[in-house]
């Protein structure tokens, strides 16, 4: 089944359409920058014109930046809060004019991760984090996605939240050398080793391709849980959301 996929972001819109048997994209990624500032309307706008790029009439899945429920934004990041309490999924299926599932950008990272990458074949608790501006995170029961859960903006220090703390842009912020910031990364995933105990976390986000993701990874070796390193990397929220939108467990519907 081809379904087309949209990775909403702060800085840029992508889409293609993904082969559902193979979890691979069927043509290049056509990307247009995120209107600014970031706003309903004009995001709205862009997400018709990517659809209208490949001509697509079929179903789509799109991945945004915020806590979704039951197709609402709740919240919004690195976009206007504007968007809170906006139904994305009646916004966007009038701008395409189809059928359109919408969620949380980290959780379809997840999703592609579970189904087609590293994550493939667990059912017990894995956890997702994806390093980046901030730190998105995705939970799995038995295969099941828990929806929203936001781990990036837990309290940490008396003063910084995680992702205050040990996201890829507080890397570049403080010039801070690979090996100190997995050091920072190590400290992180202990924290929440110690609240949640997964038996799997999987690394996501930029750092997670191979070049960058074995500067950090020997601060990661003490850990007593399974750590490695995510598959897809820059498709994942497409490839995830294009999977949700005809898979409603991962979805998290209903919650």
């Amino acid at each position: 089944m081809h379904v087309l996929g949209i990775d909403i972001g702060g800085s840029g819109m992508k889409a293609a359409p993904v082969d559902l048997t193979t979890g691979t994209l069927l043509s290049d990624r056509h990307r247009i920058p995120t209107p600014q500032p970031p706003r309903p309307d004009s995001m709205t706008e862009v997400v018709g014109q990517l659809t209208q790029h490949f001509d697509w009439d079929g179903p789509v899945g799109v991945c945004f930046p915020a806590r979704i429920k039951k197709g609402v934004a709740r919240t919004a990041a690195n976009i206007s809060d504007d968007w809170i309490g906006v139904n994305l999924e009646e916004r966007f299926s009038t701008a395409s004019g189809c059928p359109v599932t919408v969620l949380n950008d980290a959780d379809a990272a997840g999703v592609a991760e579970m189904e087609y990458g590293a994550g493939q074949g667990r059912r017990d608790l894995v956890l997702m984090l994806t390093f980046g501006t901030g730190i998105g995170s995705a939970l799995f029961w038995d295969e099941e996605l828990i929806p929203n859960t936001e781990l990036g903006h837990l309290r940490f220090t008396d003063d910084r939240t995680a992702e205050e703390f040990a996201s890829d842009r507080i890397r570049e912020a403080e010039d801070l050398a690979w090996d100190v910031w997995g050091q920072r990364v190590r400290r992180v995933l202990q924290y929440l080793d110690f609240l949640l105990t997964p038996d799997l976390i999987i690394i996501g986000g930029g750092v997670s391709r191979p070049h960058r993701y074995e500067r950090f990874a020997p601060e990661l070796t003490d850990l007593d849980t399974e750590i490695v390193p995510a598959e897809l990397e820059n498709e994942a929220g497409i490839i995830g959301a294009a999977y949700a939108a005809v898979h409603s467990a991962m979805a998290g519907k209903g919650r």
